[in-house]
This record gives C-alpha cells, sequence and structure tokens, in this order.
C-alpha cells in the first residue's frame, strides 16, 4: 500500500513485481554511472585549459564512445526483454477470473466455479469503516489463493479502461469487443489496492480495484460462503 511522500515502488507481492524492482535498480545504475561521467567531462572541461592538439584527432576515443553507448544498452536491454517475456508467459493457470469494465465499476467472474460472479463498487467516503481506505475500498473484493497462478481475462464493456494492481505488477488495458490476458502469483496473503489508469469518462477516478489473497483453505470457504449467498 503506498504513503504519503513515498518515493519508491509498493513492496513487491509477487515474483514479477521482485524481477521489475531489481531492473529498475539495475537500469537507475546505469543511468547514475552515465551522469556521472558526463557531470565529470563537463566539470574538467570548464575548468581545463584546452592546449593539447591531440583533442582534434582521436581515432581511439571517437571508438570507446560509440562503442560504449551500445554495450550499456545491451545491459539493460537483456534484462528487459527477459522480464517481458517472464510477463506475457501464461502456462496452465491453477484458476482463470475474468474482469469487465463498466461505467464505473469492476465485474468479476470465477471461470473456475459455477455461478460465482459479482460486481464491485467503490464505498462511499459516508460508508466507510475504520481502517478502510477512502477511495480505494470496495463492497466485493477480488479474492485469490496464495501460491496460485492465476489467470486474468480482460475486457470493458462500454468505454476504454485499465486493470492496475502496482503491488502485483500488473497493468493490462480493458477494451471492448477484445480480450486481454495477463497473469500473477500472489506469494503472501494481504490485501492489494489498484485503480483504473485509463481516463474512462466522469467517474474515472472511481472505479477502485482491491484484490485480497488468502490461504487456500480460507479461499475455499469463501468460495462456498459466496456461492451460498
Amino acid at each position: 500500500m503506498a504513503h504519503p511522500t513515498q518515493l519508491g515502488f509498493q513492496d513487491a507481492a509477487s515474483p514479477i513485481m521482485e524481477e521489475l524492482l531489481h531492473f529498475h535498480d539495475h537500469a537507475l545504475m546505469a543511468v547514475l554511472l552515465i551522469s556521472m561521467l558526463v557531470l565529470y567531462i563537463i566539470s574538467v572541461l570548464m575548468t581545463t585549459k584546452l592546449s593539447s592538439t591531440n583533442t582534434i584527432d582521436a581515432q581511439e576515443i571517437e571508438m570507446v564512445w560509440t562503442i560504449m553507448p551500445a554495450i550499456i544498452l545491451i545491459v539493460i536491454a537483456l534484462p528487459s526483454l527477459r522480464i517481458l517475456y517472464l510477463m506475457d508467459e501464461i502456462s496452465n493457470p491453477d484458476m482463470t477470473v475474468k474482469t469487465i469494465g463498466h461505467q464505473w465499476y469492476w465485474s468479476y467472474e470465477y471461470s473456475d466455479f459455477t455461478g460465482l460472479n459479482f460486481d464491485s463498487y467503490m464505498i462511499p467516503t459516508k460508508d466507510l469503516e475504520p481502517g478502510h481506505f477512502r477511495l480505494l475500498e470496495v463492497d466485493n473484493r477480488m479474492v485469490t489463493p496464495i501460491g496460485t497462478a492465476a489467470r486474468i481475462l480482460i475486457t470493458a464493456e462500454d468505454v476504454l479502461h485499465s486493470w492496475a494492481v502496482p503491488a502485483l505488477g500488473v497493468k493490462s488495458d480493458a477494451i471492448p469487443g477484445r480480450l486481454n490476458q495477463t497473469s500473477f502469483l500472489i506469494a503472501h496473503p494481504g490485501v492489494y489496492y489498484g485503480q483504473c489508469s485509463e481516463i474512462c469518462g466522469a467517474n474515472h477516478s472511481f472505479m477502485p480495484i482491491v484484490v485480497e489473497a488468502l490461504p487456500i483453505m480460507n479461499f475455499l470457504n469463501w468460495i462456498s460462503t459466496t456461492q451460498n449467498a
């Protein structure tokens, strides 16, 4: 859960988000080293009298500053491509949940369970209970078991939406007439918050996403209770 004055990312709750955080640190280190080198060169040029004729023609240094950027780009690109393939890889999911975006709420359909579907609306501020977050809490949370590979099918009924949960490293557009898919595996129990990340109309900021991860036995009890409700 993000908090005021936070400068970094939320704590990772899935293996994919952990990979994204590691890649962020990796790329940031390359940016830091490049910035330090450029700052050093600028300071040297501003404080040193250029009296050497070797600066007019230097084939060696021209070769270095041509090859080095290419090597740096490769070092950054290879981990990035690896993570892209990991995010797109969806093989043998344990469960499937279909998410449908509406103006302005979400619907969830659990394809592996009979008759398990519901709408998820934001709870108005006046109805919030102590400990709930304003503009983030919903009346029906999406519930998944921990340690389970979940496939999320995402679409929309009216306009463009975007289903995004930062702690899980998930963000996918919900497009009318098209079915996008993503996946995640939540490592430990918790409640994870997200919001629609595509401007979709007047109440765009009032359609939050709440994913609750439970141990498998608690999840099965929730399934039984919800189906019998």
